[in-house]
């Protein structure tokens, strides 16, 4: 009865993005339809989105799949990290310069906003972005104009501004680091990709593709498989690096592993450590992160109702009866926890 639910209900998953080009993007979690649907939504407007989430969770190809997918497909996707470029050159990569506008400036350069004309910009680990350029940022996202480095020639562009970062941006306000106006005005749309150890449905999937792959690149290679003590490892497994990490595995395993059938012993040692000891992954990281007693049960409380509310699509009656409680107590922690629909599921 269960699994005759559960594929009904990832049947309606697929159903409503029916019709999104959602590729190289695999999965099938509840979570990973969430983050699609609302992709699928905002698509078909210009508003700007805020992708938020650990490393490694795929925020860039959520990124390529709203631009593929948006009126905006013909013109180019331009993605730049603003964490990897050093501030003082930031500027010139996101806006161009003039001759003579700085030292090494030899000739007038473009920059990446008039590159993504008629297009999309992916401003990739906004929160990066040093203090003194969120300013000019800010308005050349409010206004769609600028001018180069070094120039006085207003420059107006038809853009779309996707940004992505895997920090607390509210944190950073608070702290001085990042600017509110310019967090309001990046955060139209705000889609969180939840990480992996989130969404351990996803692992084979995820696992599964990333051997397809392979097995186009490389026309020897045999598609292996996990033996039931591997994929208890997996699924247990707390995933820091996500799906990049995941990956990396994979193709690790296609190289070192010449049997077809991958066993526990043919795995990194991080995850056989990992997975030999009695003690909960989470309940390790309470003890190493020094979180006291009330604090990991509030934390773990606070898990448990928001992973059964976004399983549930937020139905109190659906997500009470998963916590097997009455949804009058649910409804009181609810309040008492101030736990909102905005809210990620808290993790330690």
């Amino acid at each position: 009865m269960t699994t005759a639910v559960s594929q009904n209900r990832a049947g309606q998953d697929q159903d409503s993005i029916k019709g999104f080009d959602r590729d190289g993007i695999a999965g099938v979690s509840k979570g990973l339809f969430k983050v699609l649907e609302t992709a699928r939504k905002v698509a078909k407007s210009d508003s700007s989105v805020l992708i938020t989430g650990e490393s490694g969770t795929g925020k860039e190809l959520i990124a390529r799949a709203i631009h593929r997918n948006s009126g905006r497909c013909n013109g180019p996707m331009v993605i730049i990290n603003c964490g990897a470029i050093p501030s003082e050159l930031l500027e010139s990569e996101l806006f161009g310069h003039e001759r003579g506008a700085f030292t090494g400036a030899h000739r007038s350069r473009i920059g990446r906003f008039e590159i993504a004309d008629q297009g999309t910009i992916f401003l990739d680990e906004i929160g990066d972005m040093s203090p003194d350029l969120q300013v000019k940022l800010l308005r050349a996202i409010q206004e769609r104009q600028f001018e180069r480095v070094g120039g006085s020639q207003t420059i107006s562009v038809d853009i779309r501004v996707i940004s992505a970062t895997n920090k607390d941006l509210v944190a950073a306000i608070k702290q001085g680091a990042f600017r509110e106006d310019l967090y309001y005005r990046l955060n139209v749309i705000p889609i969180h990709i939840l990480p992996l150890r989130e969404r351990r449905e996803d692992i084979f999937p995820l696992a599964d593709y990333f051997q397809n792959n392979l097995l186009r690149r490389t026309t020897d290679y045999q598609i292996k498989k996990f033996s039931d003590q591997a994929r208890q490892a997996l699924e247990q497994y707390e995933w820091p690096g996500n799906i990049r990490e995941l990956e990396n595995m994979v193709e690790r395993i296609s190289v070192l592993v010449e049997e077809i059938d991958i066993q526990v012993h043919d795995l990194p040692e991080c995850i056989i450590n990992d997975s030999s000891h009695s003690t909960s992954p989470s309940v390790s990281c309470v003890f190493n992160k020094g979180i006291g007693f009330n604090e990991a049960v509030d934390l773990y409380q606070r898990s448990l109702i928001a992973h059964a509310l976004n399983e549930s699509g937020w139905v109190k009656a659906r997500a009470a009866q998963m916590l097997k409680m009455n949804r009058t107590t649910l409804v009181e922690k609810l309040k008492k926890m101030n736990i909102t629909p905005e809210m990620d599921a808290p993790i330690f």
